[in-house]
Order: structure tokens, then C-alpha cells, then sequence
């Protein structure tokens, strides 16, 4: 009996649940342009599809590799993200299971007497279900849907999570590199200077420079002393921010030597033709789940105009004795309906509902936004990808005409033929073409990391699997 009570009670829930009263979901129309912006500042896309990538074939730097493997294990960020999504997945469960009855089981004695007679002594067991409510109009179903959605919104919040992470510690690990190179070039400034105020100082001794040749070449020389101490400063910030990001303390070795011997290991990102692979970023999907589960509250909000039905049942066992508990005449059985309806609440209940309406104009507006400001990114991102090649061969010229520039000087200046001055402005010439090479490498470095976080990275997320209730995207991944 008890077993096709439950039986019963499941089927009558399965039926009830099997309707909603949520408006037809569609994916809105993407309000960007069909492809990429084209111009003098981007560069001509192939018209192959974007392949899947992971951020291991992207920076192959096996350095910031290791780096970055460590962050997915021990930064704090995920390790809040993964609660996130654990807390989600549990309120999902508590959202489902009031589609279905709670069963419980229970039994007593009780022992009642008075002073004339003896002690009278009751035994039972039974089990049962209450205010179970028949799903008919799926407002159960609904909220349950709403927060399956929700879930799935968390989990792709904890992809986005995954990957700005990877793209800040390869961001921070190419800053680092080339504060690491501004710093060589401060100190090779600083050597050349004080050679420079060396010979010049000896000239003044034997008669022939002034002084204000000897006080130029200090300027120089103090100038390249305090940008050394200042870069010394920067490589430990930079450092610390590394620390930061990876959640652990990083060894020297997993540190790079300089920039130039690690920007080269960045693999280019294709981009494609069609915008519409920004629907696979992490964020956007969020986003529209989050649409997904504010249309699923409208049909709650809808359900609520319409009788909520409860059914209450209770199977039981009661004697006397507790020999005859178990036995044919002793069973007993109640069961109960109970229907409610809203007459008069004020207008709550179609507050409620404008309200779930309101909600899903605005995660529409939202889900629009973050498709429109990854596509703004994409865009920033292949401007400068188009233009950087030019700008950095440019000055990579710069920089050769600079150095043999200081050198002729120099030796027209040892030689007694060119002023002090030729030489001075030479130097700070090269000094500054050097860094502005440093900073053109970092922002080529840094643009393909950009690149690789604004087009989803390897984030790419299934939503017909996530749709047929199979959830589950690791923080840790390829």
C-alpha cells in the first residue's frame, strides 16, 4: 500500500509539472554587426572558423605556463567562483524538490492514565505526506526552472573568472619582463653615462672641455641612476601583483630574463569573419542565462493568479499493543485536499508579475550590453593587432639609426670634432627610442593576450548540452 501511495503521489507530480506558463524563449537577435570592422587599422580576417584554442597553445611560454597553472589551483577569485557554483547547484536542488512530495515516516508510544484506572499504553507508526501541491499550472515548475538557469549563469560567471584570470597573469608576466628589460637599459645608460662624465672630467682636468660639458654628462648620469632605482621599484611591484594572481609565492625561476626573450612566444589569435563567436564568451552566456532564468519568474509570476491545490495523505499503523501493531486491524489511512485562491491581495499578485516582467526587460537590456561590449573589445583589440607590426618595425629602425647616431657622436667627440652637446642629445635620443621599443614589444605581448580574452578563449560552452540538464564546466580546464 505504502509503495503504490508513493507511486501514486509521483505520478500525479509528473503530470502536474509538465507545463508552464513562461513565455517562448528565443534567442535574441545579437545587436552588433554581422562581421569585424575594416579599415586602414585592422587587419584582413580569414574566413576560416575560429578554432578552439587553449590558452597552453596561445602562450607557450613554459614559464608563464607553470605560472598559470598553479593560479587555476590556488587563486582565490576561483576558489569563490567554485563556491559560488556549489551554492547555486544546492539552491537548484532545493528549488526541484518542491515539484515533488516530501514523504516522511514516523512513530510513538504514549502511556495515559488516571489514578482509579491502570496505565493505558498506545503504539504507532505511519507515514505520510503534507500540503504536497499539485504543480498544475507549473508555477513550481517555473521557479525550479529559474534557478536551474541561475545555476548554469554561475557556472559560465566561473568560466568568465577562469578566463580573465589567465589573461591577467599573462599580462602581468609581460609587464614584469619588460620592466625587467627598462631596467637593463637604465643600467647599460647609467654605465655609458658615467664613462661619459669619466672622459669628460678628465678633459676638464687636462684644459680641454668646460665644466658645463662635465655637468650635462652628470645630468645624464643622475637621470639614469634614479629611472634604475625607480625600475628596481617596479620589478617588485610587478612581482607582487604575479604573487597576487597566482595565489602562491613565485620563485625566480619561474620569472622572465627580459621581454625580448619571451614575447615571441605568443601565438597569434585568428578572429574569423563572423562576430557572432562572441555568443560563445563566457560573459555573454551568463548574461543570457540570466535572461533565460528571468523569463522562467515570469511564468511563476503567472501561475500565481490560477488555485494552488495541496494534497494531504497519511498511512499509519496504531494499537494498543505493540505485538498487534503490525497486523491487518490496526492500519489506518487519511487523505485531504486543499485549494487556494487569490481573491483580493492588493494588486500584489500583478505586482509580482510586472515586477518578473520588468526583470526580464532588464536582463535583456544586459545581455544586449555584453554582447555589444564584446564586440567594442574585439574590435579595440584588432586595431591594434592591425597596426602594431608597423609601429614596431618603425621603431625597431628607430632605435638602429639612434645607436649608430650616439656612436658617431661619440667618436667625432673623443676626437675632439663634435661638441658635447652632438653627444648628449644622441644618448637621450637612444635612451628614449630604447624604452619606446620595450614599450611597443609589450603592447604587441599584451594585445595577443587581450585578444585571446575578449574572443572567449578556449571557453567555448555547449548550451544544447547545458540545456538538456548536463551542467558542469571545470574551473580548471585544457
Amino acid at each position: 500500500m505504502t509503495r503504490r501511495l508513493l507511486a501514486a503521489l509521483l505520478a500525479v507530480s509528473a503530470l502536474a509539472g509538465c507545463k508552464t506558463m513562461e513565455p517562448k524563449y528565443s534567442q535574441p537577435a545579437p545587436p552588433i554587426p554581422t562581421s569585424w570592422p575594416q579599415g586602414a587599422a585592422y587587419l584582413k580576417q580569414s574566413e576560416a572558423a575560429l578554432p578552439a584554442l587553449s590558452w597552453r597553445d596561445v602562450f607557450r611560454d613554459p614559464r608563464l605556463q607553470a605560472l598559470v597553472e598553479r593560479a587555476l589551483v590556488n587563486n582565490r577569485d576561483l576558489r569563490i567562483a567554485a563556491a559560488n557554483i556549489a551554492s547555486a547547484r544546492a539552491q537548484y536542488r532545493v528549488a526541484r524538490a518542491d515539484i515533488f512530495p516530501t514523504v516522511t515516516a514516523g512513530g510513538g508510544a504514549t502511556v495515559s492514565g488516571t489514578g482509579d484506572n491502570g496505565p493505558n499504553t498506545r503504539f504507532s507508526a505511519d507515514v505520510g505526506a503534507s500540503n504536497f501541491e499539485l504543480d498544475l499550472f507549473g508555477r513550481l515548475r517555473s521557479l525550479s526552472n529559474a534557478q536551474l538557469n541561475q545555476y548554469f549563469s554561475t557556472e559560465a560567471a566561473a568560466r568568465a573568472t577562469r578566463l580573465t584570470l589567465v589573461g591577467e597573469i599573462a599580462s602581468a608576466y609581460f609587464t614584469y619582463a619588460a620592466d625587467q628589460s627598462l631596467r637593463r637599459i637604465s643600467r647599460e645608460t647609467e654605465a655609458a653615462a658615467a664613462r661619459a662624465t669619466t672622459l669628460t672630467n678628465a678633459r676638464l682636468q687636462g684644459g680641454i672641455s668646460s665644466r658645463i660639458d662635465l655637468r650635462q654628462a652628470q645630468t645624464v648620469l643622475e637621470q639614469a641612476r634614479s629611472d634604475v632605482a625607480a625600475q628596481v621599484t617596479r620589478v617588485a611591484q610587478d612581482r607582487n601583483a604575479l604573487q597576487l594572481l597566482v595565489g602562491a609565492p613565485v620563485a625566480d625561476a619561474d620569472l622572465p630574463p627580459s621581454l625580448e626573450a619571451v614575447d615571441t612566444l605568443v601565438r597569434e589569435v585568428p578572429a574569423g569573419l563572423d562576430s557572432t563567436i562572441l555568443l560563445r564568451r563566457p560573459d555573454v552566456v551568463e548574461a543570457e542565462f540570466q535572461l533565460i532564468a528571468a523569463n522562467a519568474r515570469i511564468g511563476a509570476a503567472r501561475a500565481a493568479f490560477f488555485p494552488r491545490i495541496s494534497l494531504t495523505g497519511l498511512l499509519g499503523l496504531a494499537s494498543n499493543a505493540l505485538a498487534s501493531l503490525f497486523t491487518g486491524g490496526a492500519f489506518n489511512y487519511t487523505a485531504g485536499v486543499n485549494a487556494s485562491l487569490p481573491i483580493f491581495d492588493a494588486g500584489a499578485t500583478r505586482g509580482n508579475l510586472q515586477y518578473a516582467q520588468a526583470q526580464r526587460a532588464l536582463f535583456l537590456a544586459r545581455y544586449e550590453q555584453t554582447i555589444q561590449t564584446a564586440f567594442r573589445e574585439v574590435s579595440d583589440a584588432l586595431a591594434r593587432r592591425g597596426t602594431i607590426g608597423a609601429q614596431f618595425a618603425a621603431q625597431t629602425r628607430l632605435v638602429a639609426a639612434a645607436q649608430d647616431s650616439f656612436t658617431l657622436n661619440e667618436a667625432r667627440y673623443r676626437n675632439g670634432i663634435a661638441s658635447f652637446l652632438d653627444v648628449l642629445d644622441a644618448q637621450r635620443t637612444l635612451y628614449t627610442a630604447q624604452r619606446s621599443l620595450i614599450a611597443t614589444r609589450l603592447t604587441r605581448a599584451t594585445n595577443l593576450a587581450d585578444l585571446y580574452r575578449t574572443l572567449g578563449g578556449d571557453q567555448t560552452i555547449d548550451t544544447a548540452t547545458i540545456a538538456a540538464d548536463k551542467p558542469h564546466f571545470p574551473l580548471i580546464g585544457k
